[in-house]
């Protein structure tokens, strides 16, 4: 005899099988245009600062400037998730990326005049509007998704994130290729780069709010109303003693950190001009292959995922003692800051070979290391609500480590303290990362937020019997296929 939950569960999988992946509503796509979005400004941002000094053979115009950029994102990094759960986030999104604009085209102001006033004040602005953008775009990765395919998305997104770097990387090595002996880069980079960051500007638009957003399986994102601003003032605050929160800063504070040593000490003070811009391809190149490795471990190494996220933990761990060895092995090459032989990806034959695979593997390791922190960030919650002031207490601490970097360079502080510094940082965040997948990371799929569980409680329907009495009944074919074509007709709204 046929079971009674036969007709709800031959609806739903209807339901499923009718859903495209690629629809416009969908978490896939959604996650691939934010990826998008930041292709065309951070990624962009991203293969500026590579270059070292953004470009220009002085490098105090652009560490202050990050000074400033930093200091202004750490506070309105953490205050971005408030702010995205009053606006959502199109209005988030657009605010945060017009200000690329302007801090690209300081540096094409500053290539004339070498006043650094504009470049610094740019940078505070970017701040403000970098804490928005990435508060909503870690909103979006981690709540998107389903909750057992979180890495795959979240590669997804780093992926097509360091796209934009791979493609930032190309601009200057293209623009400056016969000029082996300038110092600075061209007008025509700052303003190519301009125009990538003003398309993302306008891509922000098509981004949709969670309530919008379908899962495959019928489920949506989240269905919360917009905060209050009491609200997310008090929330926010509460992040400051939250002890999963607390656990995550040593790995927030380094993960923008060792950005300066690398960007200005290995790749903008070892090699020429144009092998910086190419040296920027692959270190960003290697960031795709690393999120895409590390996703697919904490997604489908193991079906425990708490197993999965301490052996992600464990092979980043790993690679990351390699890595910072061998860099300790290049920086006694030159103790003292001073490298006079600039490299070069044709004229310096083996010489090249070391110091780019050391800057390689540093792409491979920021992508893996912090795929990893957004991972166990989305494993903590699944609304997004919660999860944009997770990513924004992520970012705003990111910042703070990143303004202090910049400024730890610029007063001249000798390299190999930096490098000692940035290893430990990294290597002190792996077993409070561990810790807290042990403490707060559930193997079930728990967490959801009320809509999912509304529509996944929907196939039951109370039922008055004859006598009065109320029970749980199974809904009957006619009003389970009723609920799942309700629910596709808001698909497409």
């Amino acid at each position: 005899m046929e079971s009674e939950q036969d007709p709800v569960a031959a609806a739903a999988a209807v339901a499923a099988a009718s859903r495209s992946p690629f629809r416009y509503n969908s978490p896939l796509v959604q996650v691939g245009l934010i990826g998008l979005v930041c292709f065309c400004c951070p990624g962009m941002f991203n293969a500026l600062s590579g270059m070292g000094g953004g470009g220009q053979v002085d490098h105090t115009a652009a560490n202050n400037a990050n000074t400033a950029l930093y200091t202004t994102f750490a506070v309105f990094g953490i205050l971005g998730g408030g702010i995205y759960n009053l606006l959502g986030p199109r209005l988030t999104l657009l605010a945060g990326c017009s200000t690329y604009v302007l801090y690209a085209g300081s540096f094409l102001y500053y290539n004339h005049y070498h006043h650094q006033l504009f470049a610094i004040i740019a940078g505070a602005v970017l701040g403000i509007g970098a804490g928005l953008l990435w508060a909503g775009q870690g909103a979006i990765m981690t709540s998107y998704p389903p909750a057992g395919r979180k890495g795959t998305y979240i590669s997804l997104f780093w992926t097509v994130f360091n796209m934009g770097g791979v493609i930032g990387g190309l601009i200057p090595f293209v623009l400056n290729y016969h000029r082996t002996d300038a110092a600075s880069v061209n007008d025509g980079t700052y303003i190519a780069f301009m125009c990538f960051m003003a398309a993302g500007a306008v891509l922000s638009l098509a981004i949709l709010p969670p309530s919008r957003v379908v899962r495959d399986d019928g489920t949506r994102a989240s269905d919360i109303a917009y905060s209050s601003v009491r609200t997310e003032s008090v929330e926010i605050l509460k992040l400051f003693a939250d002890w999963r929160m607390l656990l995550i800063v040593p790995a927030a504070w380094a993960s923008n950190f060792f950005y300066t040593y690398q960007f200005n000490n290995v790749n903008g003070l070892l090699f020429t001009l144009r092998t910086k811009g190419l040296n920027n391809v692959f270190y960003w190149g290697a960031q795709m292959i690393g999120s895409v490795a590390i996703g697919y471990v904490l997604d489908f190494s193991f079906k425990s995922r708490r197993t999965r996220g301490f052996v992600g933990i464990t092979a980043v761990a790993v690679l990351g003692t390699a890595t910072w060895a061998g860099g300790l092995a290049n920086q006694l090459r030159y103790p003292d800051g001073v490298w006079s032989d600039k490299l070069d990806f044709k004229d310096s034959g083996a010489k090249f070979a070391g110091p780019f695979v050391l800057y390689f593997s540093y792409g491979l390791l920021d992508a893996m290391f912090q795929s990893l922190c957004y991972w166990v960030i989305g494993a903590l919650a699944d609304d997004s609500q919660t999860l944009s002031r997770f990513s924004g207490f992520y970012k705003g601490v990111q910042s703070a480590g990143a303004a202090v970097a910049w400024q730890v360079d610029t007063r001249g502080t000798r390299l190999l303290p930096q490098l000692i510094v940035n290893w430990s940082l990294t290597t002190a965040s792996y077993p409070l990362l561990a810790l807290l997948v042990m403490l707060a990371v559930k193997d079930t799929e728990e967490g959801e937020d009320g809509e999912s569980k509304a529509l996944k409680a929907s196939a039951t329907l109370p039922v008055e019997d004859a006598q009065g009495k109320g029970r749980d009944q199974r809904c009957t074919k006619e009003s389970a296929t009723s609920i799942v074509l309700h629910d596709q007709s808001r698909d497409h709204l």
